[in-house]
C-alpha cells in the first residue's frame, strides 16, 4: 500500500459553543483567532522546528457502522488499529518514519523521493514527492512553510492555545482536515487526522527533543542486498 494512503487519515476535534453554568457562573466559548493571526502563529511554531525526533503511537479509529467501508468488506474491527515506532524530520524536506510494531516498515525521504521500506516482503517502494505525497500529513512536518500555507485554510479554534485544525485548499488530497497541538516545548505532541471514510487518525508524540543534531545517514536509504526495488 502506498504511503500516501497507509498514512491517510481523519480528524474530530470539537469546540463547544458554550458551556454549562457551574455554580453560578456562565463561562464564555474559546475566541477562535482569525485566519491571519492563525496563520501567523503556526508559521512562527513551524519556523523554529527545525530538527525534530519522537516515538509515535498510531491509532486510527473506524465506526462500525462505516458504510464506505463496509462495502469494501472492512468494518471498525479490522481497522481500528496502532502502530508504534519512532520518526525524525530536518527541515526542509527530510523526513524518516520507522514503524517497530505491529510490523516492521520504514519510509525515508530527503525531499526529492520517498523510499517505502517493507523488511518482512524484501521490498523497497521508491516513489517520486509529487504533490499527492508531499501533502501526506506526517510530511508536513518536514515541508516548506510558505507552501503548506498556500495549501492549506488555517484555523485556531482558542487562540489561547496551541492548537490548529488545517483544512486542504484542494478536495482531492490525502485528508480533509489536520489538528496540531503543540506542548510546552514548542514542538507537535498531537495530530490528528480525518479523511471522507470516516477514518480518524491519533498520532501521539513522546520523547521529543527539538533541534537536537540529526546524523546525515539518517535519510540516505540503501537497500539491502536482496531487497526488490519498484519505481512507482
Amino acid at each position: 500500500m502506498k504511503f500516501a494512503k497507509k498514512m491517510t487519515c481523519a480528524l474530530t476535534l470539537s469546540v463547544m459553543t458554550l458551556l454549562p453554568v457551574v455554580s453560578g457562573q456562565v463561562f464564555a466559548a474559546p475566541v477562535a483567532a482569525s485566519a491571519q493571526k492563525a496563520t501567523t502563529s503556526l508559521v512562527q511554531q513551524l519556523s523554529g522546528l527545525q530538527r525534530f525526533t519522537a516515538d509515535f503511537e498510531q491509532t486510527t479509529k473506524v465506526a462500525t457502522n462505516n458504510k464506505p467501508l463496509q462495502k469494501k468488506g472492512l468494518t471498525g474491527q479490522h481497522m481500528n488499529q496502532t502502530f508504534k515506532g519512532s520518526m525524525k524530520v530536518e527541515r526542509p524536506g527530510k523526513f524518516y518514519w520507522e514503524t517497530t510494531s505491529p510490523a516492521k516498515q520504514t519510509i525515508v525521504t530527503t525531499g526529492k523521493e520517498v523510499w517505502i521500506y517493507d523488511p518482512d516482503l524484501q521490498q523497497a517502494v521508491r516513489q517520486s514527492l509529487d504533490d499527492q505525497v508531499a501533502n501526506t500529513p506526517a510530511l508536513l512536518l518536514s515541508g516548506n512553510t510558505n507552501q503548506i500555507m498556500q495549501s492549506y485554510r488555517v484555523t485556531q479554534p482558542d487562540r489561547t492555545k496551541l492548537y490548529f485544525t488545517l483544512f486542504p485548499k484542494q478536495q482531492d488530497g490525502a485528508f480533509q482536515s489536520l489538528t496540531i497541538s503543540f506542548g510546552a516545548n514548542k514542538a507537535p505532541n498531537l495530530m490528528i487526522l480525518q479523511d471522507s471514510l470516516g477514518q480518524t487518525t491519533y498520532v501521539r508524540f513522546s520523547n521529543i527533543k527539538v533541534n537536537a543534531a540529526i546524523p546525515a545517514s539518517v535519510f540516505k536509504f540503501e537497500s539491502p542486498k536482496g531487497t526488490d526495488i519498484i519505481d512507482q
